[in-house]
């Protein structure tokens, strides 16, 4: 690692609560959950663009065939950002409205869609992790969670690591990347045991294998080592609601960080992109939806 770490924010754009950023080839998507917006970001031109959704929006990823695989209000659906398009592939918890809505998601390496809900109303336990095939069948993976957030995999595609922000611990799986199927779960770590400050939030993985986590309300990213859960570094940024983090650039060397807007404290920079640079390690690609 080196010592020559800056943070900057960068665009134009003030999201009321950013989230979900990939980078994809030369620019960088993300959403706007509370703003109901997509946004294409271009690091290189400062140029954006954003798309209204209509929606709560809370993931996006890349589909093979062109255009987007979104998860928000109105479940799992498609969009055309030409044709500004959406078709709902999957709502599995329309009953639930409006007290649930999708949250974060990824997909995994061989292409598959996972993404899971939050329970608006904080209620414990009311919420799931799903995954979509190449096939749009849908299945549950994990059910019972409040609030289902990050989640990444190794390089090797043998572990998936996930959080569900309430309970304050980041979780390894262990994964066929064949079938998709998952293990019992092993806790890495408990963040609250740890006196780190805020709640665990997006993540990401770097080319090392170290995990990469947002702490919502509490203003940081943590390198965290999965293989123990010790704290390797930590960047602190100028914005307490620090929400989900990706690497981007040419060499996939820069961090980018979502922030939100907190209710009562006044941040000049919240609701900004930051980017870190000079972190010394480099992340991973990321993967599209093969549907």
């Amino acid at each position: 690692m080196t010592e020559s770490i800056a943070i900057n924010p960068i665009g134009s754009q003030i999201s009321k609560w950013g989230e979900g950023p990939i980078f994809l080839q030369d620019h960088l998507v993300y959403v706007d959950i509370e703003g109901h917006a997509l946004i294409s970001f271009d690091p290189k031109t400062a140029t954006e663009k954003i798309w209204e959704m209509g929606e709560r929006i809370g993931t996006v990823v890349p589909r093979e065939k062109g255009g987007f695989l979104c998860a928000g209000d109105s479940g799992i659906f498609s969009f055309d950002p030409l044709t500004e398009e959406k078709k709902v592939i999957a709502d599995p918890e329309a009953d639930k409205r409006p007290d649930n809505r999708f949250n974060d998601g990824k997909c995994d390496p061989k292409g598959r869609f996972w993404a899971g809900t939050i329970s608006t109303v904080k209620k414990t336990g009311d919420a799931n992790l799903y995954m979509l095939d190449k096939n749009g069948d849908l299945s549950l993976k994990i059910p019972g969670v409040t609030n289902s957030n990050g989640i990444c995999w190794n390089a090797e595609a043998t572990q998936m690591f996930y959080i569900d922000t309430p309970t304050k611990e980041i979780r390894a799986y262990p994964f066929d990347n064949l079938s998709g199927s998952i293990g019992e779960a092993r806790i890495i770590v408990n963040t609250e045991n740890h006196g780190w400050k805020g709640s665990p939030d997006g993540m990401t993985i770097d080319s090392e294998g170290m995990l990469w986590v947002a702490m919502c309300h509490g203003g940081a990213v943590l390198r965290i080592d999965p293989t123990n859960g010790s704290l390797l570094q930590k960047i602190v940024l100028p914005c307490v609601e620090t929400t989900a983090c990706a690497f981007g650039g040419d060499e996939l060397d820069r961090l980018f960080v979502t922030t939100g807007i907190h209710k009562s404290i006044e941040e000049e920079n919240a609701g900004r992109i930051f980017v870190v640079d000079g972190l010394g390690v480099n992340g991973t690609k990321a993967f599209s939806f093969v549907g």
